[in-house]
């Protein structure tokens, strides 16, 4: 059964190599899940070569009756399992887009556990088992010891009493339903790795010269830090997307990210709260806003925590915005509140006195032509260096054009041929103005946007605002609404994919069912199996404390598979019981008793396969 694992999993590296699919993350963990489900066939084929063997069947004998007895139920159970991995590969989400290979690494791995179990696992069977000594009475007396007599009674017991254990069992699921509701949801869980971003924000309008000294006094701050590796800083945008979850940041001149590598997780935290004091007090840094970031799994999201604010009338969506988010600022469980455009830029308007204008002989034309060419400059000619192209700029000196107490002293030019001071023809009108206006669907929005407290996920916070986020939807005129945004959207958006993928997946196990059992009794109840799942996943999330997501989400999805799996080979196991003679009150018993050791062993294999995710944080 050991063999069958290196040997699956070399098939599975051709293939993955064959196709182009990375070895990564996702695909290191959908083999450690796929671990888990593939020595499934394995343990099967071999239990059932044992079993042969000691009925005194020869070594041919048993490796061939795995094959004519076991194959056909084994397959059906096998495609099951992958069918319901499919909404995670056909699902259209950036969720199932970060996390889609899982499912045609299972996929893969699986099908081709089937043919190792059913081809090569029987002869190295025949090759490698010991002579099995032949037990008296047949392979049946080893199921009359004590642990199988115990086993036997509880389940006549239970026989004996139908509608006693389908209330126990609709009781338990009620309560499995009851609590799940009490389980903490999450989309992505936070990376272990050891990289801080930090985003520093100055007044809109700032120029690219004092977000270049902001940063460079940060850097002054961390480079002296033990924890502190190495600062890489990108001033007026984002930085490059090294890591998939990354958000894409606009060009902004008040705008810079640092990113930080530390010496390790521990150090990263010691870190992270040193600069959350930093920009907390703000004795330091006063005139910067920044927000510390710890890298995250999942496609971007952005701020966790987002309500968008919309409507036509940008002055009435600000005001209802700073109403939401005076709100979310009000509850301990958000930090760095804030709204996504807001602040107004300070802005310089030309007032041109048009009748002075005309005397001097100059248009407003000329004056934005001549304005131009001394503030911005024009192209005057092209510099050419290897296959590049370098436009030549002609402009006013920085001393000139820079100074907006040097601006009235900029000479214009007239169609004569004169100068002419900008201070006789115009007067500079200091003002504000917008540097943005977001829209979404071509209408004004402005997001209220938060992070959350340490050790509280997301859903939860968000869940724990909507009172306030309804007390103000039921104030705003019509036309004006708020939209939940963030992790609780990007996760129903992921959910909503995969329900829309569901009837496929119920399609495609209902062909596979009814092939193998044809029967509709047998077919509804393997699939009123698979619900039952339910009851230790609730229990398992709650004793533990660990949260709901994306990635739990596979995994109950894997083990509804193998309780579906579990099911049809045993109908198997019961009608090979009845052709062998017993009743149908016996085959019931005596093929679950049969079927508990390899249920046990494939259950603990599964189990031991996940040893190695227990303690990573994805």
């Amino acid at each position: 059964m050991a063999i069958s694992v290196p040997l699956v999993l070399a098939v599975v590296f051709v293939i993955m190599n064959a196709v182009g699919m990375n070895f990564d993350r996702i695909t290191l963990g959908a083999l450690i899940v796929a671990l888990g489900l593939l020595v499934d066939d394995a343990i099967i084929a071999t239990e059932m070569m044992v079993v042969k063997m000691e009925e005194g069947a020869s070594r041919a004998e048993a490796a061939t009756y795995a094959w004519t007895h076991t194959a056909r139920p084994m397959l059906t159970g096998t495609l099951i399992t992958v069918a319901r991995f499919l909404p995670v590969g056909f699902a259209k989400s950036t969720a199932s887009e970060y996390a889609g290979n899982i499912f045609w690494v299972v996929g893969v791995s699986l099908v081709v556990s089937w043919f190792v179990a059913v081809i090569f696992t029987p002869y190295l069977g025949f090759r490698l088992l010991p002579d099995t000594k032949v037990t008296p009475g047949g392979h049946a007396a080893q199921y009359f010891g004590r642990a199988y007599r115990a086993l036997r009674w509880v389940l006549t017991a239970c026989a004996r009493r139908p509608y006693t254990v389908v209330a126990l069992t609709l009781g338990l699921f009620s309560v499995g339903l009851y609590g799940f509701t009490h389980v903490t949801q999450q989309f992505f869980p936070q990376s272990s790795r050891p990289e801080l971003m930090v985003e520093l924000r100055l007044p809109k309008g700032s120029a690219f010269a004092a977000t270049e000294n902001a940063v460079a006094r940060l850097e002054g701050e961390l480079l002296g830090d033990p924890d502190v590796d190495h600062v890489t800083s990108y001033t007026g945008q984002g930085s490059v997307r090294f890591f998939l979850s990354l958000d894409p940041d606009l060009p902004n001149t008040s705008f810079a990210k640092v990113v930080i590598l530390t010496t390790g997780p521990e150090a990263r935290e010691r870190l992270r709260t040193k600069l959350l004091g930093v920009f907390n007090e703000g004795r330091k840094l006063p005139e910067l806003r920044g927000r510390v970031l710890r890298l995250d799994f999942g496609p971007p999201v952005g701020f966790p925590v987002q309500f968008r604010v919309t409507g036509p009338d940008p002055e009435r969506v600000r005001e209802y915005a700073h109403k939401l988010r005076d709100a979310v600022r009000a509850d301990p469980a958000t930090r760095d509140v804030q709204l996504d455009w807001d602040e107004r830029a300070k802005s310089i308007r030309l007032a041109v006195d048009q009748d002075r204008a005309r005397l001097l002989g100059l248009t407003p034309s000329a004056i934005s032509e001549g304005l131009q060419t001394l503030v911005s400059g024009v192209p005057i000619t092209q510099y050419r260096e290897g296959i590049e192209l370098i436009d030549v700029v002609a402009r006013a000196v920085p001393g000139e054009r820079l100074k907006l107490d040097t601006l009235p002293d900029l000479t214009l030019s007239t169609e004569s041929g004169a100068a002419v001071p900008l201070a006789q023809v115009a007067t500079l009108v200091p003002g504000f103005e917008e540097p943005i206006l977001w829209r979404r669907n071509r209408e004004t929005t402005i997001t209220v946007r938060a992070d959350v407290a340490d050790g509280l996920q997301p859903p939860n916070v968000t869940a724990k605002l909507m009172p306030k986020v309804k007390e103000l939807q039921a104030e705003l005129p019509p036309g004006y609404r708020v939209e939940v945004g963030g992790s609780v959207e990007e996760s129903g958006k992921a959910n909503a994919a995969i329900a829309r993928v569901g009837p496929l997946v119920v399609l495609t196990m209902l062909t596979l069912l009814m092939i193998q059992l044809q029967n509709f009794r047998r077919v509804f109840l393997v699939f009123a199996i698979a619900p039952l799942a339910l009851i230790g996943v609730s229990g398992a999330l709650l004793a533990f404390g660990a949260p709901f997501g994306f990635v739990a989400l596979l995994g109950l999805i894997s083990l509804a598979g193998m309780d579906m799996r579990n099911s049809v080979i045993l109908l198997d196991q019961i009608d090979t019981e009845r052709e062998a003679g017993l009743t149908e009150w016996q085959a019931v018993i005596e093929a679950t008793v049969r079927r508990s050791r390899p249920v046990v062993l494939t259950a603990a294999a599964a189990i031991f396969a996940m040893v190695p995710l227990a303690r990573s944080v994805f």
